[in-house]
């Protein structure tokens, strides 16, 4: 896991040093750059390296190989020992043990293709000499950042917006990412939040030609959101086979040459990994788990009884409103573009005790997304029958409901809804739902392309929302969240349940196999309970979250106060200052809980007021 850079912009060596220290955290162990000329100039490659696989210096960053492509690149190549084998059958010759020169090689061998050969998490940028191209891709499931400023004529990449923005003095402020932000929590792909920075979207590979200064993009993977191969077998061998790729996926993120753990909650997804890892491997495993002193957001009982049942040696990470100030104080720092979700904080926190042990953790992220786990689900069960009754019925009950009190916000929010055509629309606005009292912006969530997963007819409503699900969510707001969270303490996160054949295979199975009944991730449950007992499990599902809204009324109440003033509201774009103060002393008197809209703010003032001075807002 590392941190990489790239550009055809002739900046100084200092400026291209600093351009890598301000991301230094992504790879403490070496940061080098080198220059290499072309016809229209020079290309600068510069890389911050997390050692994690062959820690000899031999596998630093930028490599060449084989004298013909030079490269960058950050992630994991997890298959990456059967592809050398093979590799090496066919001529190539290797110098490291790194799967960093199976890329270059895989590359040469197949050309563009080589991306459907790799099973991992990355992102890379190669330099073909011959060619006179830059070839990069994301993987299949956007796990890795990627940006990029392109202008017509030069080309400039990294991990992260901080390297691209340092000395960059073009760059404006985008108006319509804020909207997007204040919509979805986080910015969608390909958008950030400056208009000239893009991020190469999951699934995708790039090709910049250095003469022609021609930039394209090619999507070389996708969900089957068609389901033109459902699975024909039986339950059981569904279970028997699934078993298998959960086997497989774990024990290839466990090898490493530096130690690894994982990220136990107590949970179905995380248990479940937990089982699999110690299933795969002869030494003690360590786990980690996060308490916070709030009764109700502690779940760590629960991870110490997994803990105990596997034996594993295990650490409980104790969490308090101070600690988390001073995540939230230098928050910017590490999401370097607005990013609302409140559970990056515990995270961050899970990641800085975490990585004191380890310098690799597997999580059990994107469980939820294929096996049809969250909350929401069974909010469309039992909602969808609403929208069977005629709209002209349900619009006489709304308007009924909008006559109550103010007071009494649910009928209000269910009156909403009622106005709504059909059940994808209501599960779109449970997703994005943004405050719009408190703004002046148009929110435009029917212009995301992504709907294509949602608003079709070949599947059922369940299977179309976990699409989506993935393809949004996961990969706009998880992913983020885990990377920079785990990235900020130089801790690499592996997921395996992000493993594409379990991503694909999920999705060819049927809905029963996934939920039937009160039961959802039934399979990824039955797995479980042959390792674990159930009754551990017996309980209701709980959400890794930081216990903001009694923090915001309590010990961070002067913080925010003060954040969040009428002379800093102002200054935020399309924010109602007045309705604002509003949602902010209704939260603080215990009327109604508005933590998110509170903690959404807190995060985009902090970030305009760190990075947007000088610079338009368009």
């Amino acid at each position: 896991m590392c941190g990489i850079y790239g550009t055809t912009i002739p900046y100084t060596e200092n400026q291209i040093r600093e351009k890598l220290e301000i991301t230094s955290y992504r790879g403490p162990d070496q940061m080098g750059w080198d220059t290499y000329p072309y016809t229209n100039g020079k290309i600068t490659f510069g890389h911050n390296r997390l050692s994690i696989i062959d820690l000899d210096p031999r596998s630093n960053q930028p490599m060449t190989f084989a004298q013909k492509v030079y490269i960058v690149f950050n992630g994991e190549v997890f298959n990456y020992k059967a592809l050398r084998e093979d590799l090496k059958k066919r001529g190539h010759v290797f110098n490291t043990t790194s799967d960093t020169e199976v890329i270059c090689a895989a590359y040469l061998e197949y050309g563009e293709d080589c991306v459907k050969y790799f099973n991992g998490m990355f992102a890379f940028v190669i330099y073909d000499i011959e060619k006179q191209i830059f070839f990069g891709a994301k993987d299949r499931l956007g796990q890795k950042p990627f940006y990029y400023y392109w202008n017509g004529s030069q080309f400039e990449f990294a991990s992260q917006i901080s390297s691209i923005k340092l000395h960059n003095h073009h760059l404006t402020i985008s108006d319509k990412a804020i909207q997007q932000y204040l919509t979805w929590n986080s910015i969608p792909s390909p958008s950030s939040i400056f208009n000239e920075i893009k991020k190469l979207e999951d699934g995708h590979s790039f090709t910049f030609n250095l003469e022609s200064s021609e930039f394209a993009t090619h999507q070389y993977w996708d969900i089957d959101y068609t389901q033109q191969k459902p699975y024909q077998g039986s339950f059981e061998m569904a279970k028997t086979e699934l078993e298998k790729l959960l086997t497989d996926a774990v024990g290839l993120r466990m090898v490493a040459d530096v130690p690894v753990g994982v990220f136990l909650s107590g949970g179905v997804d995380s248990s479940l990994i937990a089982a699999m890892a110690v299933k795969s491997t002869q030494e003690k495993v360590k786990t980690f788990s996060v308490k916070f002193n709030e009764k109700d957001f502690d779940e760590s009982q629960y991870a110490q009884q997994v803990a105990d049942h596997l034996g594993t040696d295990h650490h409980v990470i104790e969490c308090d409103h101070k600690e988390g100030l001073d995540l939230i104080s230098n928050f910017c720092d590490f999401y370097d573009e607005p990013f609302a979700d409140s559970s990056a904080l515990p995270s961050m926190l899970l990641s800085k005790h975490t990585r004191k042990k380890v310098t690799v953790a597997l999580s059990g992220d994107a469980g939820d997304e294929s096996f049809l786990g969250y909350h929401r689900y069974q909010w469309v069960k039992q909602n969808k029958n609403k929208y069977d009754i005629p709209l002209s019925i349900r619009k006489i009950a709304a308007n009924i409901m909008q006559r109550v009190p103010y007071k009494n916000n649910r009928l209000k929010t269910l009156s909403a809804y009622l106005l709504l055509s059909n059940i994808e629309e209501a599960y779109l606005k449970t997703m994005t739902n943004p405050d719009a009292s408190c703004t002046n912006l148009t929110f435009e969530t029917e212009k995301v392309k992504e709907l294509k997963y949602l608003f079709h007819n070949h599947k059922n409503i369940y299977e179309r929302i976990s699409d989506f699900d993935l393809k949004t969510y996961l990969s706009w707001d998880i992913n983020t969240k885990v990377d920079r969270a785990s990235m900020a303490y130089s801790l690499e996160a592996r997921s395996p349940l992000l493993d594409y054949r379990i991503v694909e295979f999920a999705r060819s199975l049927p809905t029963e196999f996934k939920w039937k009944g009160d039961n959802q991730k039934r399979i990824l449950k039955e797995i479980l309970y042959s390792h674990v007992p159930e009754h551990i499990f017996n309980r209701p599902k709980s959400g890794f979250a930081v216990p903001l809204n009694h923090w915001f009324k309590n010990e961070l109440k002067d913080y925010v106060l003060d954040e969040l003033s009428s002379k800093n509201l102002s200054e935020i774009p399309g924010v109602k200052a007045n309705e604002v103060q509003k949602v902010i002393k209704n939260h603080m008197s215990g009327n109604w809980n508005h933590f998110s809209i509170i903690w959404k703010l807190l995060v985009l003032r902090q970030w305009l007021a760190n990075n947007g001075k000088g610079i338009s807002i368009v």
